[in-house]
């Protein structure tokens, strides 16, 4: 007897998308397979170099270190050292201590053209201890510093990028130099802007930059704000503030009316423009009139507008001197860098060069702490990412944000940038999640495929000269209308001493924090 079964639709159905499940995994492996037959030999041999387990541990230790030191702009004396020193036992020759700042190195190897550049950073933020892979708010040291930005992992990556690269050359015989550009002070935007003064880039002809994120990816065209870094000082008479108020002259009442103009500016601003500031010193003691005080702000605009706005907030303050009798003693600009303007061509091969690279393979723990993190911050329990990021295209009108000092090499030689996936979906960047996100396992797998990328990149520089004169002549045809000028003041210095007392005051509470095994 023939027993006839009803196939109900739903089981049809759900047959049909397992077979379509199947067929887009079969075709999957056969892209993954068809792209790694696409690998030259140098490119396989940098993969598989940095795929090595105790290149991964060994990179990700130095990061972990970095992550530790924690240390504010030019005050990475440790953080310099670390990575200057693992460059050099690499075969790279360092300098340090240039473009007149003890933190900022560049490392050499190699000879002739091209001369392809790694950028570098490592500095941390004040405020925002933490300790890692903890997902709430808990800190190391409450108070203390934390790299809330993932700079931990940037400088480390340039590094393992550069030294991958080296390998691949010496191996298959490959001309050209290498630098890498240890960059100190990147939150306070102090140090590109000194380093393109002294002539650093100038015989480069191409730079790749990265920075720490939660996805993979990379863009181009004009971005970000650029910024003027100035700190005003006014200088008044004391006297006792109950006794003779009249016989003094109040420089703090200077700074807070320089404020006070500044924010009914800020009506007559383009809404994407930024201007903010910090009372740096404003007396002592209430009791007494204070004759010296300082405000430090930061002024944002396009290229083309900074300057203008720059001469507004200059003569609020020369206004507040003359409303209160003091004198507006010192203008001193700290730093000031361009937007930046991301080469589309090097982003496009950049682009090519993530997806060979591919993103990590995340494990159960480490999504576990992902989505843990990401129901903290009441944001989208999501996990990590595993699909690199499509091509950014530029955005059609300004809409204002933050600033890098990377801004002012890409005015000087063509510059894109990796962003690589060692932070979590959701983690606020300056903030204590991205310095719980970015120690550890995940920064680890993150910080090395954004070497993958960059090393896959800087080895098509090398070798693929075609490439090479599409990014110059890009460059070339971008700057043709604008001659590159510095909006640093030629009196202007590297503001050395900026985090110095603050640095002080955490750096032995840190050292017990500390991990000092070597990699």
């Amino acid at each position: 007897m023939k027993i006839r079964e009803k196939i109900s639709p739903g089981i049809i159905l759900s047959g049909f998308l397992i077979f379509l499940l199947c067929l887009s995994l079969t075709f999957a492996v056969q892209a993954a397979q068809k792209s790694q037959q696409k690998l030259s030999p140098e490119k396989k041999f940098i993969l598989d170099w940095l795929g090595q387990k105790e290149q991964i541990e060994f990179f990700g230790r130095i990061s972990d270190r970095i992550w530790s030191y924690a240390e504010l702009g030019f005050q990475e004396f440790k953080s310099s050292k670390l990575l200057a020193d693992t460059l050099e036992e690499a075969g790279f020759t360092v300098e340090r201590g240039v473009a007149g700042m003890p933190t900022c190195f560049v490392a050499t190897w190699g000879e002739g053209k091209p001369v392809i550049g790694f950028l570098g950073e490592y500095d941390a933020l004040p405020g925002l201890s933490q300790k890692g892979r903890v997902p709430r708010k808990e800190p190391l040291i409450d108070g203390a510093p934390g790299h809330g930005c993932g700079h931990n992992t940037m400088g480390t990556a340039a590094v393992a990028a550069a030294i991958a690269t080296k390998k691949a050359m010496e191996k298959f015989k490959i001309k050209g130099t290498l630098k890498v550009f240890g960059s100190p002070a990147e939150e306070i935007l102090a140090s590109r802007p000194y380093m393109v003064k002294a002539g650093l880039f100038r015989e480069v002809d191409a730079v790749i930059d990265n920075h720490s994120s939660s996805d993979f990816g990379t863009a181009y065209g004009v971005s970000g704000n650029a910024v003027i870094s100035v700190i005003f000082t006014f200088r008044g008479r004391t006297a006792h503030s109950a006794g003779a108020p009249w016989a003094g002259r109040s420089a703090l009442d200077a700074v807070e009316l320089m404020n006070v103009a500044v924010n009914f500016l800020r009506e007559h601003l383009n809404p994407a423009h930024r201007l903010h500031y910090v009372i740096v010193d404003g007396g002592e003691a209430p009791n007494v009139v204070p004759d010296k005080a300082s405000v430090w702000y930061y002024i944002r605009n396009t290229d083309e507008e900074l300057e203008s706005m720059y001469e507004k907030v200059v003569n609020c303050a020369k206004a507040a001197a003359l409303a209160t009798g003091t004198e507006l003693a010192e203008i001193r600009v700290l730093s000031a860098t361009h937007q930046f303007h991301g080469n589309r061509a090097l982003a496009e091969l950049i682009q090519k060069n993530i997806e060979q690279a591919g993103m990590p393979a995340w494990d159960p723990e480490e999504e576990e702490f992902a989505r843990a993190l990401q129901q903290e911050l009441n944001s989208r329990e999501k996990g990590l990412r595993k699909e690199v990021t499509p091509l950014r295209e530029p955005r059609d009108s300004f809409i204002g944000g933050g600033s890098t000092d990377v801004g002012e090499v890409t005015l000087v030689a063509p510059t894109a940038t990796v962003r690589f996936p060692a932070n979590v979906p959701g983690a606020i960047g300056h903030h204590w999640s991205t310095v719980a996100s970015v120690y550890g396992s995940i920064a680890w797998k993150g910080l090395n495929a954004g070497a993958r990328a960059m090393a896959l990149t800087a080895l098509d520089l090398l070798t693929r000269p075609d490439e090479l004169r599409k990014i110059r002549a890009e460059f070339e045809e971008h700057m043709k209308n604008r001659s590159y000028k510095s909006f640093l003041p030629p009196e202007a210095q590297p503001p050395l001493e900026l985090n110095r007392n603050l640095m002080e005051k955490w750096r032995q509470l840190l050292e017990q924090y500390e991990i000092k095994d070597r990699p």
